[in-house]
């Protein structure tokens, strides 16, 4: 059985992909990875907890001092995923309706809120209720961030997260592309909105292949090197992935021009002498990993894991059950255990 077949934990002549419940850690794995929403970032970290029990003042101050635009909307959206950040931020609202920057965290918790209430089902299973409040809380999120972008022109946020917003809402192509030129005027080089464009592009969101694998490279050439911009490539071959049947998928990734466009782009990227650290540098890294480990690359997936440790992250590994432990089994797999 091949490192691929092994990894999704089924035989090389057929099978799907595994729910949760077959995702195990391999036998004698010591410890657990961690799904960690603040990247291992000990600033993320205490803006979340802030937000947690309630003191806005708090989380105000280090949003305050955020390093940029760039900074501030990656703020925002760790923001955005605190159960409860709506309540918090809608009393502070009704001091200062005026704020543009608890307009944007509003608009950004609607967003997420939004998708809580979709859920991870897919759409043929999310039922009618879920439907209306997913579909209220957009409009909420879009009247916000409209209102954020119209009190401070300058911020980056709002764009970025109305792409997301509008992807929800089935926007039209050009719409789509509007959000994304008018959050690259303000922050040319946003990985963050090169990742949601690149979403925008796949198959299953109005695109195709050839667009996002072209959108994909020249996102990466045209970024500096040691720019984290590599990663998109190794989306892109994982979006392109997942849209394959169970017995086409791992032909796909194991193809030596995939191999190679994954190592001249973690060339350009993680593996640059250039490359420094984010605060969301985790992300690139997993991505990279299991980029490698399913186009039975398990020597280069094992640099990146022995550089990320326990700090997993839930995209991409969400995608074959429980992302923690298939991060375990994946990393074990591609260190020979």
């Amino acid at each position: 059985m091949g490192l691929f077949a092994r990894l999704l934990g089924r035989s090389d002549t057929g099978g799907g992909r595994p729910a949760a419940a077959d995702a195990r850690p391999a036998a004698g794995a010591q410890g657990r990875p961690r799904i960690d929403p603040a990247f291992g970032d000990a600033e993320l970290a205490k803006l979340r907890a802030f937000v947690g029990v309630g003191s806005w003042p708090a989380a105000r101050a280090i949003l305050d001092a955020a390093d940029g635009q760039e900074d501030l909307t990656l703020m925002v959206e760790a923001v955005a995923d605190v159960p409860g950040a709506e309540v918090l931020v809608g009393k502070a609202l009704e001091a200062a309706p005026d704020d543009p920057l608890l307009q944007l965290v509003q608009g950004a918790r609607h967003v997420s809120w939004a998708w809580e209430a979709r859920t991870r089902a897919s759409a043929r299973n999310v039922t009618e209720e879920q439907w209306k409040t997913f579909h209220e809380r957009l409009e909420s999120a879009e009247e916000h961030l409209y209102r954020a972008a119209e009190l401070d022109p300058a911020l980056l946020g709002p764009w970025y997260f109305l792409q997301i917003s509008g992807r929800g809402a089935s926007l039209d192509r050009n719409a789509a592309r509007h959000r994304f030129e008018a959050a690259l005027r303000r922050s040319p080089g946003h990985l963050a909105s090169h990742r949601q464009r690149l979403q925008q592009l796949c198959e299953k969101w109005q695109g195709s292949h050839e667009q996002m694998h072209a959108f994909a490279r020249r996102a990466m050439l045209a970024a500096p090197g040691g720019s984290p911009h590599g990663e998109l490539v190794a989306r892109a071959h994982i979006e392109h992935w997942l849209s394959l049947p169970p017995e086409e998928d791992a032909a796909y990734m194991g193809q030596e021009h995939v191999r190679a466009e994954l190592h001249e782009a973690a060339d350009r990227s993680v593996r640059h002498p250039d490359y420094v650290r984010g605060r969301d540098w985790a992300v690139t890294h997993n991505e990279f990993a299991m980029a490698f480990a399913l186009s039975g690359q398990p020597a280069a997936a094992h640099l990146l894991f022995a550089e990320l440790g326990d700090l997993a992250t839930e995209r991409p590994w969400s995608y074959w059950g429980d992302p923690a432990e298939v991060y375990q089994r994946t990393r074990l797999q591609c260190a020979g255990r």
